[in-house]
């Protein structure tokens, strides 16, 4: 019996000791990174005819996001295979290896060892497949043009500058060499020939490694560049722990150049024009998306209805319209709706043709649902409202049942307290059918009374917003009266009486910012160029937008205090907004530039400042603030040793 008792004792403290696979109390992390000990072929090997390779490291890896950041060089039009297998990592090539080529095989950061993570850190096996191995780099980045945001897995390419390079090559012949930006929208191309070279940067959607499709991002520089390399010298810091360090290192290295190429990504003009898709939210209205602008509707002939009971409200550009169904004893007693929709689709040649498609739509909440949705919120209402008689015994004033949508919806943005260069928009829910300006009053508070003051009460090009536009005096009261059912809208419903004041604040609240741009005038070359200053919110977004005068001058007033940011572009042909730009003709994309420091308007302030765009790097400009992709988090040794040893050390001071 006792000997029965001790065999389980001994079973449980196997199954203990089993469960905890970590490191022991008090044992030591793994926080050595992998190391490779072998590959075949040897790395950087010569006159190599395998297309497959294995590379072998002193503990089990694993590889993290291998699709995002391996990179093949000469780009592989079939991919790749390329895994972790123990402690190697397995690469079959599937395409036909080129003659007296050098080839890498990136992996970024994408080792690390299999047990803690510990990264191995950037790491590159290349090979020939001729009598040398190339080993010149060129780096950058690659940013958005129209906002200097950084563009993460964009590839970038290189082509040389010979007797076989034209000007639409992009089109016809993938890269030589080729690499993908990071988080940072950083890039470095490896195991090139000495030579000159012409950069191009690519969203590849399709995997061809060609410019085939308009929805692709592209990027080009017009200017050639020659590799080269010469011995410099970089600080390496030794540190103790994430806040002391021990030493720093001299360490000589080779420098590659260039290492400070800018390509600006852009998205060409005219865009592909498709049928993306088509909703129908609710029975009085239907949705269609289209993938590009267009200059004009689609045309729609109702099946089983009349089509000429359709309203439309349309974007900007006409790629995202919504049709109102005015007749309404159609949409109670009917729940589909079929047409026949015609509209300009590109062709497989890329031009612009007729399309005719036929369409069904099905709202996705009914009548029914929506009527028996508004009588349960009715009766909430109405018991509410019993409640609420009763405690007020009786007393309280009528009031309108807000559940019942009988009434057209029309506020005022912004409302209560305007800047004096601020005009304020009226907005409806639905498209405006009417608006009978004779019941629309206007007035201006002198002392106790109210005196009518002339006023402008005008449609926007949005057929649901009307503007008031008034002569605006600082620290004076405003009232705008709406009598019921001045204005209709589209679905037969009215508004209510609308009475809204308004009061404009004093010069005091406001600060002033004049700036004064420096540009070359050999970029101002044509008589309508002109630079577009904007002032930028927290989010990158304009909030004021002017044009710089013949001496470099935007002056913007009535600024509330608060922090902003600046961006430039340079119009070249004067039409007040940012061209994108065009690759077969070699058009770049107007240049923007960003002011790389927030500004801080104060009350009562008035702020100089003088701004050189030319002058500060592209890669520097943006402000981290508001650069909205982020580099991507640097792999780190953890230190839990470390960590471990801090613990115990506090812990022994904590029991003395």
């Amino acid at each position: 019996m006792k000997a029965k008792h001790i065999l389980v004792g001994l079973g449980l403290l196997l199954l203990v000791a089993c469960a905890s696979i970590g490191a022991p109390d008090g044992g030591i992390y793994d926080e050595i990174p992998p190391k490779v000990v072998s590959s075949n072929p040897a790395d950087r090997s010569l006159n190599n005819t395998s297309r497959k390779m294995q590379i072998r490291f002193n503990e089990y890896i694993k590889l993290e996001n291998a699709n995002e950041k391996v990179i093949v060089s000469p780009p592989q039009i079939e991919p790749a295979n390329i895994r972790a297998d123990g402690k190697s990592v397995k690469i079959t090539l599937y395409d036909s290896l080129q003659l007296n080529t050098t080839y890498t095989i990136d992996f970024s950061d994408a080792i690390t060892d299999n047990n803690e993570g510990n990264p191995m850190g950037y790491y590159t096996y290349s090979f020939s497949t001729g009598t040398e191995i190339d080993t010149m780099e060129v780096s950058g980045a690659v940013l958005a043009a129209e906002n200097l945001e950084p563009i993460k897995g964009m590839l970038v390419g290189l082509y040389p500058v010979d007797s076989l390079f034209n000007d639409s090559i992009l089109k016809q012949k993938p890269f030589t060499r080729v690499s993908r930006t990071n988080g940072a929208g950083r890039f470095c191309i490896k195991g090139i020939k000495p030579g000159k070279y012409r950069a191009f940067a690519l969203e590849d959607k399709d995997g061809d490694f060609l410019f085939s499709q308009k929805s692709e991002q592209i990027a080009f520089l017009k200017d050639t560049f020659t590799t080269y390399c010469k011995p410099d010298l970089r600080m390496d810091t030794i540190w103790r722990d994430s806040t002391h360090f021990d030493s720093i290192l001299v360490v000589p290295y080779i420098h590659y150049y260039p290492d400070d190429l800018v390509l600006n990504a852009f998205l060409e003009a005219g865009q592909d024009q498709h049928l993306l898709k088509k909703e129908r939210p609710n029975p009085d209205i239907f949705q269609l998306y289209f993938t590009a602008p267009a200059d004009s509707l689609p045309i729609i002939r109702g099946l089983n209805f009349d089509e000429k009971c359709l309203v439309p409200d349309a974007s900007l550009h006409n790629d995202t319209i919504t049709y109102w169904i005015t007749d309404t004893a159609f949409t109670h007693r009917e729940d589909t709706i079929k047409f026949e929709l015609t509209f300009l689709e590109t062709d497989s040649l890329g031009m612009l043709q007729p399309s005719t498609e036929l369409h069904e739509l099905v709202p996705k909440t009914t009548w029914e649902k929506i009527q028996k949705d508004q009588q349960k919120q009715i009766e909430e209402w109405k018991k509410q409202r019993e409640k609420q008689m009763k405690k007020a015994k009786g007393l309280l004033p009528p009031e309108e049942n807000p559940f019942e949508k009988t009434f057209l919806d029309f506020s005022p943005k912004p409302s209560g307290n305007l800047d004096p260069n601020q005009n304020v928009h009226y907005i409806a829910n639905q498209p405006i059918a009417s608006v009978d300006t004779t019941r629309i009053h206007f007035y201006i508070k002198q002392d106790t009374n109210w005196l009518p003051e002339p006023f402008l009460f005008l449609p926007d090009r949005d057929v649901k917003s009307y503007t008031l536009y008034a002569e605006w005096e600082k620290k004076r009261q405003y009232r705008l009266v709406i009598d019921s059912a001045a204005v209709v809208g589209i679905m037969g419903y009215h508004c209510k009486s609308i009475k809204n004041d308004f009061s404009i604040k004093d010069d005091d609240a406001y600060g002033s910012l004049f700036v004064h741009v420096i540009i070359p005038d050999s970029v101002l070359l044509a008589d309508s160029a002109q630079v577009i200053v904007q002032l930028l919110s927290k989010s990158d977004k304009c909030v004021a937008e002017r044009s710089a005068e013949a001496d470099g001058r935007a002056d913007f007033f009535f600024l509330k205090p608060t922090e902003y940011y600046m961006r430039c572009f340079i119009d070249s042909n004067g039409n007040g907004v940012w061209d994108t730009g065009e690759y077969l003709s070699g058009r770049q994309p107007e240049q923007v530039f960003y002011f790389p420091k927030p500004i801080y308007v104060k009350a009562k302030w008035d702020i100089e400042q003088d701004w050189a765009p030319f002058e500060i790097p592209r890669l520097g400009q943006k402000p981290l603030e508001i650069t909205k992709q982020k580099p991507d988090k640097k792999k780190d040794i953890k230190q839990r040793n470390k960590e471990r040893e801090r613990l115990k050390r506090e812990e022994k001071k904590n029991r003395s």
